[in-house]
């Protein structure tokens, strides 16, 4: 179950370090397990064990934030893994700058401009204008309006001009010439 080769030792905790060092967020254990088993590169077993070896001989190191331990490669390890990075396959690198290259993108920012209304009960209509990004909201107006053509017509130029409508709202509230 061990691996008794030591090029092949050495060969698999080049690729744990490979993959720390050039992953975009920080590791747990069971996101590099997932990664080396998913693409049969070693089984869980040996992904401990070389973790454990990598841990001892101080090449990576565990920080635990809020319940969640990940690991990150230190000064050593960097310097280990650049003298031998060579030696690791590029199918190997390919894989992780893939997977790496895709979860950025999925992480980039989204930006999301949304504008509804709704009738209220005295005949007015309430038009909320946000805009959304990566699900945190940026902006956030209500209006009360007086019919539903208003509320459309604002809605509408919300969508058609929002980057003009906030840069103008933040400028005059955050302009000196407010009431002088």
């Amino acid at each position: 179950m061990f691996v008794d080769n030591t090029e092949e030792l050495a060969q698999n905790k080049l690729l744990l370090l490979y993959l720390i060092n050039n992953s975009d967020k920080s590791l747990s254990n069971n996101d590099i397990t997932e990664f080396m088993l998913e693409k049969n590169y070693m089984n869980y077993f040996l992904v401990q064990q070389f973790l454990s070896e990598l841990l001892d001989s101080d090449l990576v190191e565990v920080e635990s934030d809020k319940d969640k331990e990940s690991y990150s490669i230190t000064k050593k390890g960097i310097i280990a893994l650049s003298y031998f990075e060579d030696r690791i396959l590029d199918e190997f690198k390919n894989d992780v700058n893939l997977r790496f290259a895709k979860s950025v993108k999925e992480r980039k920012i989204e930006t999301e401009v949304v504008s509804e209304f709704y009738l209220k009960e005295n005949n007015q209509y309430v038009v909320n204008l946000k805009l959304v990004e990566n699900e945190d909201i940026l902006f956030s107006m209500y209006l009360d309006v007086s019919n539903e053509k208003q509320a459309k017509k604002i809605a509408e130029n919300w969508k058609k001009n929002t980057d003009q409508i906030y840069l103008n709202i933040i400028n005059t509230l955050t302009s000196n010439n407010i009431g002088d």
